[in-house]
């Protein structure tokens, strides 16, 4: 499948770029795809060449039929072809219930006349599927960056779209330094995020990795001086002291104070920042309810592959760090 210059979005990884697999909803607004869903020509070209094209489900019928808005006409993707796995059983048909109002990849394998002499075009989303697992997915390796697209959240991770609609796993503890409550305090469902895979298994499930890319302890400790007050987010609050998140990959130990709850954001002064102990000292000063949502990604690299990230100083007697195996 051929990826035209306007789908080739920063977010996408190299395997992804090379093989034209992206999340669903890449092509929709391309023109390359518009101009195919323009006129039943259009239509029975892209039939004809295979092309994969994107439409907006607009209904899951009682036999979980997909209808798709082509625009010209209406299609439909036949439940067995609407996702890799559900005639096997491994997939269950939530995946169909879930496209409801999103963008869905397909092809266009016939078209069919009804008892009152409507046309619709045939499409299969399965096919697209199949060969994304045949020519991207099984070729994923243990450090690879790609892109993905935020589908839902669940209290213990994120599930994305890496491509044609296949979900990988990101689970929360993988989501930054920083523990969090949920994954919703970090993105949005939609939001195109980048990820390192951690794992392929021999099924073809995906796991991902997020905090490696939001940079090692120093990369974020940079941004601090000693004797400023920045703002924080309470993220637990302990007999010993209270945990405030200056970044997602960086939190320091707070005096305790009585009041403080988890979620609430505070002003806090920094005592002092330790390398050597991997430790920031801080003072809280004020506390204020959190009411924006989860603010823009900050990547510390654009690498496409990683087989190593050490998060710990170089001067830290304890070492942090993700290997990657291949």
């Amino acid at each position: 499948m051929y990826i035209s210059s306007e789908t080739q979005k920063e977010f996408v990884g190299t395997k992804q770029r090379e093989s034209g697999f992206l999340p669903e909803g890449s092509l929709l607004h391309t023109a390359r795809n518009r101009r195919a869903l323009s006129s039943v020509f259009g239509l029975q070209e892209a039939m004809q060449t295979g092309q994969i094209l994107e439409g907006r489900v607009t209904l899951c019928d009682a036999a979980h039929d997909l209808h798709v808005d082509l625009g010209c006409m209406k299609g439909i993707i036949p439940r067995m072809e609407g996702a890799a796995g559900i005639e096997e059983g491994t997939v269950r048909d939530i995946a169909l219930i879930s496209r409801v109002g999103k963008s869905v990849a397909f092809r266009v394998t016939g078209f069919e006349t009804d008892e009152s002499g409507n046309t619709h075009a045939l499409l299969s989303r399965r096919s697209v599927q199949a060969d994304c697992i045949r020519s991207m997915v099984q070729t994923l390796e243990s450090g690879d960056v790609i892109g993905a697209r935020v589908t839902h959240m669940e209290p213990f991770g994120v599930f994305a779209d890496i491509g044609a609609g296949l979900s990988a796993l990101l689970p929360i503890d993988s989501i930054s330094v920083s523990r969090i409550p949920h994954p919703s305090v970090r993105f949005v469902t939609g939001q195109e995020i980048r990820a390192v895979v951690r794992n392929v298994d021999d099924a073809g499930r995906v796991t991902l990795t997020h905090k490696e890319l939001l940079g090692t302890w120093e990369q974020n400790a940079e941004e601090f001086r000693a004797g400023q007050t920045v703002p924080g987010i309470v993220r637990s609050v302990e007999r010993y002291g209270i945990f405030v998140e200056l970044t997602p990959n960086l939190a320091g130990l707070a005096e305790y104070v009585s009041g403080v709850q988890p979620g609430q954001c505070a002003g806090v002064y920094i005592k002092s920042i330790l390398p050597e102990r991997m430790k920031l000292k801080l003072i809280v000063v004020d506390t204020f309810p959190q009411d924006s949502a989860p603010g823009a990604i900050r990547y510390f690299t654009d690498c496409t592959h990683m087989d190593r990230w050490v998060y710990s100083p170089e001067c830290c007697d304890k070492v942090v760090e993700t290997v990657f195996q291949t």
